[in-house]
């Protein structure tokens, strides 16, 4: 996967070098990924920042791709750092000077219960094709007090995992898993991470959701 995602990136950063980019389930199910790589490497957009303002203290983005909400958030001069698995959109991150580790967020981390926030942004509580999984790992991550901001999949119902790849008009991927977590399916997972719902809303057609600790599980 991550030697065609670093394509895409590039692809991105070059003028009338754009391909055509898709994202295709097992099931062969295929969607364009034009829109979201021109947001995943621009700068903050409004919705980006308004979800920012929803976030407190140390904010570990993970999945931060070429990093633009670190960036934005190290622009502010907030405490922040991002991790991601492709070395391709670490190096872009790093670029602007943006703290990223180049690893899973299931390895050791550093601060580990002490960040204040975690965003999984861009639908990453995708990630690893269990969302309770993930959503435990977080819970991991921050502090008690702590919030997990995660950007689910407008218009979806329910949870849908299996695997996915991506694609151009002449290359395929590797499959990976993944997952898409609809906005009606998040306090199930919530609640088997250990997490409650403190939020939902959409802004701009993109759906979010607050989750925090559950008392006396912290």
């Amino acid at each position: 996967m991550h030697d065609l995602y670093a394509a895409a990136l590039r692809s991105m950063r070059r003028p009338g070098g754009v391909r055509h980019w898709y994202s295709r389930w097992e099931d062969g199910e295929r969607s364009s990924l034009g829109a979201q790589l021109h947001r995943w490497c621009g700068p903050a957009d409004p919705t980006d920042l308004a979800l920012l303002r929803r976030s407190h203290g140390m904010v570990l983005d993970v999945g931060c791709g070429p990093g633009r909400l670190v960036t934005e958030l190290t622009r502010q001069r907030r405490q922040t750092a991002g991790v991601d698995t492709s070395a391709a959109a670490v190096a872009l991150a790093r670029r602007t000077s943006a703290a990223v580790f180049h690893r899973s967020v299931f390895d050791p981390l550093p601060g580990e219960g002490r960040w204040d926030t975690v965003l999984l942004a861009d639908g990453n509580v995708g990630i690893g094709g269990d969302p309770v999984a993930l959503l435990a790992r977080c819970r991991e991550l921050i502090d008690p007090r702590g919030t997990i901001l995660a950007e689910l999949r407008t218009g979806a119902t329910g949870l849908r995992t299996g695997l996915l790849r991506l694609e151009s008009d002449t290359q395929n991927g590797g499959w990976f898993p993944w997952a898409d977590l609809g906005p009606d399916a998040i306090d199930g997972a919530a609640r088997a991470a250990g997490l409650h719902v403190d939020d939902a809303w959409q802004h701009h057609g993109r759906s979010f959701a607050a989750l925090s600790l559950v008392r006396g599980r912290g």
